[in-house]
């Protein structure tokens, strides 16, 4: 039976208080559009949760038709379009509450990151954002969450005292280091294949200033600058932390022109330029910051320095990413270390002498290790501990040529680069999904195992079977 000739028992459920929508219905694409509009969605129905409540209504629902089950906040991660069954849309859900005392942060469903930073700001706390704070905070923390502050502190994940949960049977839970530990440990790093998450607490840092911004060069000079930023990784102490981006700029409509620069600071990595850039965070002492940084300076001509004492609530502007949705393949490989030979296949595939159209608009070596290697307090679902770099690529496809050229390019610098890699990715950026051997990949076998094992626990059925899932284990 299709899940539209359920409709009539999803209608009578009065719990449900944000809008319950078909195709055909006005505000139906809205309600299923996110932030990658690569992936297209279509679901049967989708539900605008308002709450927890909303939540429960529809997973019992969904439970009891056997309707798969998909769920977006903002959808930056949607790499894999929804087709047939349910979404729940938790974009309404963005309440973030504040316990200066205990230096919490109890954060719904739909939050952004940057919802969490105006609310911690007056407080002077903060959390452990990406690079862009209009991501979903929870979304990003069941993926293990990977802040541009990681070096210095370490996973966002690290940070969760406890979740608000749904499991597909539409139980709502309540999970932590000791109540359901199982449930705990998958929800860190193991993505959203156990339940809906509908809020977590997390804990603050007291961080109200960096260092922070970004050194752009232009790409001609990516091998002197990558290779003494190489050297200069291997130096640095943990609360150093960085990333060696290059930036292709395309004149396309759907890559936004940067903000301007404070007069004086140069001209910034216009559409239509091709830039090699260090982007920097910096927690410690502003001078030391300063006189760390310096080398970085002098390895290459700088066009563009950016790099200043900033307030924690303007980390957006370290690595600049876009704030408008737009159709985007992504990719990442985890990687041991950075050699001569890697770094000659990196610059090979991705750097000056590739071919002008180059579809890849951002590759990026973000530096790991520091409090990122550090074991977690307690155990979870994150496999990245032992890279030392991940290599991530992101290509803008607004038609169908830049998506082929964009798929292979992809696969030949990823592919280029695995001799060098730890054999995994980060599951938040690992890209599209294919099937169960490239799904498995962000994880070892023995969490992956495990995983499965959870998932027969809390989802037997597999109805969260889209998106970055991993299937049951046989009973």
């Amino acid at each position: 039976m299709t899940t539209a000739d359920h409709l009539p028992d999803l209608f009578a459920l009065s719990d449900i208080h944000g809008p319950v929508l078909r195709p055909d219905d006005p505000g139906y694409a809205d309600e299923v559009t996110g932030f990658n509009l690569a992936a297209r969605h279509t679901p049967d129905l989708v539900v605008g949760a308002t709450g927890a409540d909303d939540v429960v209504a529809a997973m019992r629902w969904a439970h009891a038709t056997g309707t798969p089950v998909a769920v977006q906040a903002t959808g930056h991660g949607a790499n894999f379009p929804i087709e047939s069954g349910l979404l729940i849309n938790t974009a309404r859900m963005t309440d973030v509450r504040i316990d200066p005392r205990e230096r919490t942060a109890t954060i719904a469903a739909g939050a952004k990151w940057r919802h969490v930073m105006e609310a911690g700001a007056p407080h002077g706390l903060a959390g452990l954002s990406g690079s862009s704070t209009d991501s979903g905070a929870v979304g990003c923390t069941l993926g293990g969450g990977l802040p541009v502050l990681g070096r210095a502190y370490g996973y966002a994940a690290d940070y969760v005292r406890s979740f608000e949960v749904v499991t597909a049977d539409g139980t709502a839970r309540e999970t932590d280091a000791e109540h359901e530990p199982d449930l705990f440990w998958a929800l860190r790093g193991g993505k959203g294949n156990v339940g809906v998450v509908t809020s977590m607490v997390c804990e603050l840092l007291p961080l109200s200033r960096i260092l922070g911004g970004g050194i752009y060069c232009p790409g001609k000079h990516a091998e002197p600058l990558l290779r003494a930023w190489t050297d200069w990784t291997r130096t640095v102490p943990n609360e150093m932390c960085s990333a060696f981006t290059l930036l292709r700029r395309p004149p396309l409509p759907e890559i936004p022109e940067p903000p301007p620069l404070p007069k004086g600071r140069g001209r910034g990595p216009h559409r239509g330029g091709f830039w090699a850039r260090v982007a920097i965070a910096w927690t410690g002492d502003t001078a030391e910051g300063e006189r760390l940084v310096a080398p970085m300076r002098q390895a290459a001509p700088v066009t563009v320095d950016t790099v200043a004492e900033m307030d924690y609530t303007s980390m957006d502007d370290i690595y600049s990413d876009p704030h408008d949705p737009l159709p985007a393949r992504e990719c990442s490989t985890l990687l041991r270390d950075l050699t001569p030979d890697a770094i000659r296949t990196f610059l090979e595939n991705a750097g000056p002498t590739a071919p002008p159209d180059y579809p890849l608009l951002l590759v990026e070596l973000r530096h790991m290790g520091g409090n990122l290697a550090r074991p977690a307090a307690v155990e979870d679902a994150i496999c990245a501990r032992d890279a030392e770099y991940v290599l991530a690529s992101v290509a803008v496809v607004p038609d169908s040529r830049i998506a082929t050229a964009a798929e292979t390019a992809t696969s030949a610098l990823h592919s280029a680069m695995s001799p060098y890699g730890t054999g995994l990715t980060l599951v938040n950026l690992h890209g599209r999904p294919g099937d169960a051997l490239d799904r498995a990949r962000a994880w070892t076998p023995e969490v992956y195992d495990h995983l499965r094992h959870t998932k027969q626990t809390y989802d037997p059925e597999n109805l969260l079977r889209f998106g970055h899932t991993v299937p049951p284990a046989a009973a």
